[in-house]
């Protein structure tokens, strides 16, 4: 419902030594209901997170800074240095390069992040997957192959990790008696 308008007001003096005409009141300061804060920040200093909700469909390129939150529909590539979660009835269809994203709803495309990859239960992933960490919870749906990559390495560091056998062989620990 739009703000009603507010007229100016008069008001009469009821004055009997003078006789004056009636005197304007000024009209107060509208007031906003739906926003009480007098000073919003703008939209990229709130610092939260940002939010695509389920009513919304995108075909295009996403790319974002901090946080993001897609529950809709994307066709497109999402390219970002921030943590993205991919909501339950998000739909997305696409590439996704970022830096951590944790998977609630279906993905058809490549996945690779920087650091932290989380698949949950009811998720559905059809692409390969490139992350430094991988979270797979029971009931997720993986069609595709993973890299589970190491990140930086510092100088001198082996390539892979070393295998350490021990010197005796190992005993069987159930059913076997020496």
């Amino acid at each position: 419902m739009p703000p009603a308008k507010e007229e100016p007001r008069f008001s009469e003096i009821d004055d009997r030594e003078n006789d004056h005409l009636p005197i304007r009141e000024e009209p107060k300061a509208p007031t906003n209901i739906d926003n009480p804060n007098p000073n919003p920040k703008p939209m990229a200093d709130h610092g939260g997170k940002d939010i695509l909700s389920s009513d919304v469909e995108i075909k295009g390129s996403i790319k974002f800074q901090k946080e993001l939150l897609i529950d809709g529909k994307v066709e497109g590539d999402i390219n970002s240095d921030g943590v993205l979660t991919v909501g339950e009835n998000a739909e997305i269809r696409g590439e996704i390069k970022t830096k951590s994203i944790t998977v609630y709803g279906k993905v058809h495309g490549n996945i690779t992040v920087g650091e932290r990859c989380e698949l949950k239960s009811k998720c559905v992933l059809q692409g390969d997957l490139k992350a430094a960490r991988l979270i797979i919870e029971e009931g997720a749906t993986f069609i595709g192959k993973s890299e589970v990559t190491t990140g930086a390495l510092p100088k001198g560091a082996p390539a892979r990790p070393e295998v350490v056998r021990p010197s005796e062989p190992i005993k069987a620990a159930f059913g076997a008696r020496a």
